[in-house]
């Protein structure tokens, strides 16, 4: 029988606050129910909002709240080089686009004007720029002279090789149920960047791979992202963990919980009295 592997992934760009108590504490109590293994994985890509600071916020935090994990923690900023090892198996599938954000919303702007145009599920509008039918000589001369550009998957392409998808929803009480992907909603997804060999989508799945985690357990907020790393999951020949999307704490405008907001960041809590029993109370485990 395989062990259960659970894992909590915040990324060092803010101090924690309660949903991460919340994310952070299922992942914890499941792994221990199930006799499973608990792992810690710092997502420090974004190099120019990570901080070593907030890294050992997150160490701390995490102790206070009574949680312990395996050593050593994996760091994305360590494994670069197989994330762009990752994108040369995507042969065919990527693409390179040049448009700045400016320009992209510039180009939605324009194409508004005569009609409304489809957005992915967090809002964002879908890529509307022409970079695709680009020949791969005019590509490949763009990105040697050194202009900024986005690694993009040509979703249509993907689609075509991989077929329908398909994951496995676990509810609270352990009832599974298979959900039909629909990563079309998202678009030609960025990949990578210039600067950047690797994106959230990419390397939360090489990274889920690589760790043998079993069971994602994340806020309902990454629900219709599932749908993006199932594609790639598919065209990496990559096993599909069982998923769970679970409540968000809201703030009063019930919207979801920012690192901005610093009355809710655990160690102000910690700070005001709080202890790790109040956390559990204010978060609805306890």
């Amino acid at each position: 029988m395989t062990t259960p592997v659970f894992r909590f992934a915040p990324s060092p760009n803010g101090y924690l606050h309660l949903g991460h108590a919340l994310s952070a504490l299922i992942n914890f109590d499941m792994a221990r129910a199930t006799g499973g293994r608990f792992l810690l994985r710092i997502e420090d890509i974004d190099v120019a909002r990570c901080r070593p600071h907030y890294e050992q916020a997150i160490y701390q935090d995490l102790t206070w709240l009574g949680i312990t994990w395996e050593e050593p923690v994996r760091r994305q900023s360590a494994q670069l080089d197989g994330y762009r090892a990752a994108l040369t198996r995507l042969d065919g599938l990527l693409y390179a686009s040049f448009e700045t954000r400016g320009e992209i919303a510039r180009l939605v702007a324009d194409r508004e004007r005569q009609a409304p145009w489809p957005r992915d599920p967090d809002g964002a509008p879908l890529y509307p720029g022409d970079s695709r039918s680009l020949s791969a000589a005019e590509r490949l001369r763009r990105m040697e002279a050194g202009e900024p550009y986005a690694l993009r998957l040509d979703m249509a392409a993907a689609l075509a090789r991989t077929g329908a998808l398909t994951w496995i929803e676990s509810d609270c009480g352990g009832k599974t149920t298979s959900v039909a992907a629909r990563p079309q909603m998202w678009g030609d997804v960025v990949l990578a960047r210039k600067e950047t060999p690797t994106s959230y989508h990419l390397s939360v799945v090489i990274d889920d791979a690589e760790q043998g985690v079993t069971h994602v357990v994340r806020g309902q907020d990454l629900f219709a992202a599932t749908a993006v790393h199932r594609v790639l999951q598919a065209l990496f020949a990559l096993p599909a963990p069982i998923y769970h999307h679970h409540r968000l704490i809201l703030d009063a405008d019930g919207q979801k919980l920012s690192k901005s907001t610093q009355a809710t960041a655990l160690r102000a809590l910690r700070e005001n009295g709080a202890t790790s029993a109040d956390i559990r109370r204010m978060v609805g485990l306890a």
